[in-house]
């Protein structure tokens, strides 16, 4: 049975219509103000390009989105340009001693030179491997050798005598042992003696090998969020091999900072020696204004003001005063006056500010 209404004429409650209208008109706005929001609702591909989720873990692309913002902070080795000169002498010098080491056709090559956080680079490292840490000792630092699994069982089966065309035997979940740890050394000592060549040019270093770790946790040489060069590179042995990652903190490469901000070899920080030269001569003919002082008066503005033409102003210097003579207000000299032929002349028995004028 239908529940009376108060209202005798059938126009219904206005309340009742105004909350009616409110709600159709709310549902009106609503599915404006959806089309709106459904229109600022970025896509997977939008989110992903933001993100920079596209670039995968390689990191040797350019970064873009909000990984090229956390990331701004590391310095690019673009900045270093002479690495890539040591590293390009490095790869020559290592195919050579490799060659000899192993007796066997070495290729080595460079796959990437990149910047990157040194903890995001241990964490990312594929197990096993052999992590070799190494001293530079005129740098007062230490850098990181990574070698990995193929690499290793590569290099033991070719000293070993192992068939060439047959892939190293790679056993899972085995610790390497004695015999092939002491083979790693040696090929790590090889490379460290090409690297101290590589850098010969530019600065003289010697790279000492310190010791061998298997985990990753042990072979921390630098914090976590410091900024390093991370050089990868590809050693083929017919159709055996491996990869060679070579890990430089930038604290370890700051002593030579200037060194290798340079263009090419021998260039002196991006000043050009034939300009230097011509600027030197030109100094050496320039004529320059120098003032000889007797002595120097305080007086106060007021007597100063008080001056007349024709008052004579006392001043503390006799015939064997010494004489300063300045340039530009700097002292640079100090003699006695004399006289040679019809001129009075200073006689330079002292110099003046020599620190000044070596900087």
């Amino acid at each position: 049975m239908a529940e009376p209404t108060d209202d005798p004429t059938g126009a219904g409650n206005p309340a009742d219509d105004w909350n009616a209208d409110a709600d159709a008109m709310d549902d009106d706005s609503w599915d404006e103000g959806d089309s709106s929001v459904q229109d600022e609702v970025l896509s997977q591909d939008e989110i992903d390009s933001l993100l920079d989720m596209k670039g995968g873990l390689a990191g040797v692309g350019r970064k873009t989105g909000i990984r090229s913002i956390i990331n701004s902070a590391l310095v690019s080795y673009g900045r270093l340009p002479m690495l890539e000169r040591v590293f390009d002498n490095l790869v020559r010098l290592m195919s050579t001693s490799l060659r000899n080491f192993t007796s066997d056709n070495v290729d080595v090559s460079v796959d990437s030179i990149t910047s990157i956080r040194f903890g995001e680079y241990l964490n990312s490292i594929p197990q096993p491997a052999i992590h070799a840490i190494f001293r530079a000792e005129e740098w007062d630092n230490y850098g990181l050798l990574v070698a990995d699994s193929n690499l290793v069982y590569s290099v033991v089966d070719v000293l070993l005598g192992g068939r060439k065309g047959t892939h190293a035997m790679r056993i899972e979940g085995r610790p390497y042992t004695t015999i092939e740890r002491n083979l790693v050394e040696r090929m790590i000592v090889v490379v460290l003696k090409d690297m101290r060549a590589a850098f010969e040019p530019l600065t003289p270093v010697n790279f000492s090998f310190d010791r061998l770790e298997v985990s990753p946790r042990f072979a921390t040489i630098a914090r976590e969020t410091n900024a390093a060069i991370l050089v990868k590179l590809r050693i083929d042995m017919d159709d055996r091999g491996g990869r060679l990652e070579l890990m430089l903190p930038y604290a370890t490469l700051e002593p030579v900072r200037e060194l290798l901000l340079q263009m090419f070899m021998g260039e002196k920080f991006g000043q050009d020696t034939i300009w230097e030269n011509h600027l030197a001569n030109e100094l050496w003919s320039t004529e320059l204004q120098v003032d000889a002082v007797l002595d120097e008066l305080t007086m106060p503005l007021r007597d100063v003001m008080e001056l007349q033409v024709g008052q004579t102003v006392m001043l503390n210097y006799g015939p064997d005063s010494p004489v300063e003579i300045r340039c530009g207000g700097i002292p640079m000299l100090r003699g006695r006056m004399g006289r040679l032929g019809d001129n009075i002349a200073v006689r330079v028995e002292q110099r003046l500010g020599k620190s000044r004028v070596r900087a």
